[in-house]
């Protein structure tokens, strides 16, 4: 490949031809600091109602995102993150300089502009520019508005395009922001301290899912990219750090679809003393700040068109898995011959297999796509639940629960073990049918050690954040609130083609 610079193309040469012109002109066409401007959301009230009459003398930074012309006026419009406004260029407000670089002018062009507010004859919110500054001359021809911004995955390669000229983009991705600051908020509020722990983990531990594998060459050692943030977080509880949390990017290495990425963010959660239902109560103030915190009423869209609606108004309700397995199935999850005939007229694989094993291949296939929720689905099989402490009078249930909305799987919460015997003995014990990659249960010996020291009783719990965000801005794909998800390298086909 040459490192030589790209020779520019037939709509890139005129744009540097302008950038050129600006530079005659006496003004830098890539800008300096420009201070003291104002958000276009806060400009606009302060135009008066009746047209003709000035108003506040304004300074705003924007993109120039449309333009039209009338006679010896320019018009513009303007773009920053808080929303559009009309700009009106005329030459008689202007020096002749000012004009000159009017002319170098192009759409995407990030200008500064200092002017007058004032509502035009048909009663729109103008700048009436007195001196344009040039902030960055674009030198990329922008898409055509009806056709050349809806390449999907030219898209997702070029996050700044889409959140730039498609509508919509960029106030998701704001409306992200908000809700992981109203989950933080939640938790400050509630004595929660905020933890970073390692990225690259010795053993690959928390959670059931293949690791990206990686070499430390000084120490000349396999390091695994974390799967999960529970084991360190849980070392900290030893530690005396009661209430404490994580937001982090965790890595799995698995497939790509609507709802899953092989890097994405999650939160995890533990408090001493607390069990799954105290989990239950605080995953429910996390989702409903987080609602409030982007929307006026609890009641959030989901689908096309007003196709669906999540109501997200508390409490919601609490189902027992084996209740809900049973509703589905026509069988109790402990009737095994039953269980297994039904799973293999499902196309499920039951050879080798556990039978809780196949009761949860099962569960997924009969019951998860018809949770709409909000919902915990709680009690879970103990033996698939290899580090959640068992109801005391049922040993063969664990104390866990998974919320569903719409189908999706949102968090997942254990009351934790902290019984290290016991602990020890689950991470020896794979279940039959579950390779060793797929398991919880991966030995950790200083974790055990850990608990040696001793944990408290604790309520823990994993919430999905780019989940969460689908759920909340009515999103289809995580690709669409992830700024930048994984794709395959540019060029390279996709599986089965050529």
């Amino acid at each position: 490949m040459s490192n030589s610079p790209q020779k520019p193309d037939r709509l890139e040469k005129p744009r540097l031809e302008k950038a050129e012109k600006i530079r005659e002109l006496g003004f830098d066409p890539y800008g300096q600091r420009f201070d003291n401007h104002q958000a276009i959301a806060t400009v606009r009230p302060l135009c008066p109602e009746e047209p003709g009459l000035d108003g506040a003398t304004v300074r705003i930074a924007a993109r120039l995102m449309g333009r039209r012309k009338a006679g010896k006026l320019r018009f513009f419009d303007a773009k920053d993150a808080t929303g559009r406004i009309q700009l009106l260029m005329s030459r008689g407000d202007m020096t002749e300089q000012q004009w000159e670089l009017v002319s170098a002018l192009d759409l995407g062009d990030l200008v500064g502009i200092d002017g007058k507010l004032r509502r035009t004859q048909s009663g729109e919110v103008s700048i009436f520019v007195e001196e344009l500054t040039f902030l960055c001359k674009s030198l990329y021809q922008p898409p055509e508005k009806y056709h050349g911004a809806k390449d999907i995955e030219m898209l997702l390669r070029q996050r700044y395009i889409d959140l730039i000229y498609n509508d919509g983009v960029l106030d998701r991705m704001l409306q992200r922001s908000k809700i992981i600051d109203s989950v933080r908020q939640t938790l400050r509020g509630q004595n929660y301290v905020e933890a970073e722990t390692p990225v690259l983990h010795s053993v690959a531990g928390g959670a059931a899912a293949r690791p990206f594998t990686t070499h430390h060459n000084a120490l000349d050692i396999e390091l695994y990219l974390r799967i999960a943030l529970e084991l360190h977080l849980k070392r900290l509880m030893v530690g005396g750090v009661e209430r404490v949390y994580e937001i982090g990017r965790v890595f799995r290495n698995e497939g790509i679809d609507a709802t899953h990425n092989p890097e994405f963010t999650m939160i995890e959660i533990y408090q001493a003393y607390g069990n799954y239902e105290t989990m239950m109560d605080l995953t429910e103030a996390i989702v409903t700040d987080a609602v409030k915190a982007i929307s006026e009423t609890m009641v959030l869209p989901w689908g096309e068109e007003g196709e669906s609606s999540i109501d997200f108004t508390s409490p919601w309700p609490r189902r027992k898995y084996a209740e809900l397995f049973q509703e589905a199935a026509g069988c109790a999850m402990s009737d095994t011959e039953a269980v297994k005939q039904i799973a293999q007229s499902k196309g499920i694989e039951t050879e080798g297999k556990h039978p809780d094993v196949i009761v949860n291949d099962l569960f997924e296939e009969l019951v998860e796509d018809s949770l709409e929720g909000p919902v915990f689905v709680i009690d879970y099989p103990a033996s698939i639940c290899p580090l959640t402490k068992r109801k005391q009078d049922d040993p063969n249930i664990a104390e866990r629960f998974e919320l569903y909305v719409k189908g999706m799987e949102l968090a997942n919460a254990y009351t934790e073990l902290n019984d290290p015997k016991l602990q020890e003995e689950l991470f020896l014990t794979q279940l039959e049918g579950q390779d060793e990659e797929d398991s919880m249960a991966k030995m950790d010996t200083d974790f055990i050690r850990a608990l040696k020291v001793g944990m408290p009783p604790a309520g823990g719990l994993g919430i999905g954040i780019d989940r969460l965000i689908m759920l909340l801005t009515n999103s289809r794909s995580i690709r669409d609130v992830i700024y930048f998800p994984l794709l395959r390298p540019e060029g390279m086909p996709a599986a089965g083609e050529e």
